[in-house]
């Protein structure tokens, strides 16, 4: 655990089995993590157990072919950050809160270089910060971790200098609050970089609320099971490699016009059932069970983002708005 840790908390101690108070609630560091002993909300204790079980599935994408989909992605949206001039800004060693950071996927693959010139914290409400902790450590990489509700950290306001959030906001009780609640903790020209997922079509939404809905009675592991029918429907539309041409747009089913595939037709528009031939069985599995099992999964439009970030005295510095989600880089003034 790093030194920085605890000047960051406030506390005297980190040692194994110290306990603690911190706005309102108790921590009890355990196998070296502070661990918040706050009773969560039902939904948020599905969504923590869901996604403590996912990232401790390690085969089901640790691969270097998802990890180098994911990295390119990354960048894709956010530019190569580990390399942006506006990096500087921020000091010597800034404190990155990396929130909701799963088992740090997102996060090496996008700071990768950058992370040993930061003081790396990373927070989630789920088991999952004991597999980022170990893959850091793999790595020889320092970092701090937290198990907490991201709603509602311990950390003094204007107090951080970057916030990364990616596909984690929408995973809160609400994301309008996840963002204000965490762009209070960024200091004057502190940075928030995340990502949301966009609202759908009508089918696909509809789809997309019944298979959540129906998985919430079943364990981690049971909806895992569950899920893989799509997951082998998508590769067999993939597998047909066959295009179709929707010759103008359906606007009652927000559908555009153009040539696209049958896979992926089905895919943004009816049900997820993601296809990569470069991909393990499990490795889509991952990404359709990520999107369905979790109980907490809200969709939101760019509008309704812009203006949140606009109330939270976000100003947007880069917008990458696509079928699947919102991505923003936002400056706080």
């Amino acid at each position: 655990m790093p030194g920085w840790l605890k000047s960051v908390l406030g506390v005297d101690s980190l040692d194994e089995g110290a306990e603690f108070r911190l706005r309102h609630q108790t921590f009890v560091v355990r196998h070296g993590i502070p661990r918040s002993q706050a009773v969560l909300s039902a939904a948020q204790a599905q969504t923590g157990e869901t996604f403590g079980f996912k990232w401790k599935k390690r085969d089901t994408f640790d691969s270097a072919a998802s990890l180098a989909r994911m990295r390119a992605w990354l960048v894709e949206r956010y530019g190569d950050v580990a390399a942006a001039p506006w990096l500087s800004e921020h000091g010597d060693r800034p404190l990155l809160l990396d929130a909701g950071c799963g088992a740090g996927f997102s996060a090496l693959e996008l700071w990768g270089d950058a992370i040993p010139r930061l003081r790396y914290l990373g927070v989630d409400v789920s088991e999952a910060v004991d597999t980022a902790r170990e893959r850091f450590a793999e790595r020889g990489l320092a970092a701090g971790f937290l198990q907490a509700d991201i709603s509602d950290l311990p950390l003094a306001d204007a107090s951080v200098d970057l916030i990364f959030s990616e596909g984690v906001l929408h995973h809160t009780r609400s994301t309008r609050d996840a963002l204000t609640s965490l762009a209070g903790l960024l200091k004057p020209g502190g940075r928030f970089l995340f990502y949301v997922y966009r609202r759908k079509g009508p089918v696909r939404e509809f789809t997309d609320d019944l298979i959540r809905d129906r998985l919430q009675s079943l364990t981690p592991d049971q909806a895992w099971r569950a899920i893989e029918p799509l997951t082998r429907l998508g590769i067999s539309l993939g597998q047909l490699d066959a295009d179709i041409d929707i010759p103008e747009p359906i606007d009652v089913l927000g559908i555009p016009a153009g040539r696209t595939t049958v896979q992926r037709l089905f895919y943004w528009h009816v049900a997820k059932a993601f296809y990569r031939p470069d991909l393990t069985f499990d490795e889509m599995n991952h990404i359709n069970f990520d999107w369905y099992a979790p109980a907490n999964a809200h969709r939101q439009s760019p509008e309704e983002v812009r203006s949140w970030c606009a109330d939270a005295e976000l100003a947007i510095e880069r917008e990458v708005v696509e079928d699947a989600g919102i991505t923003i880089v936002a400056r706080k003034s």
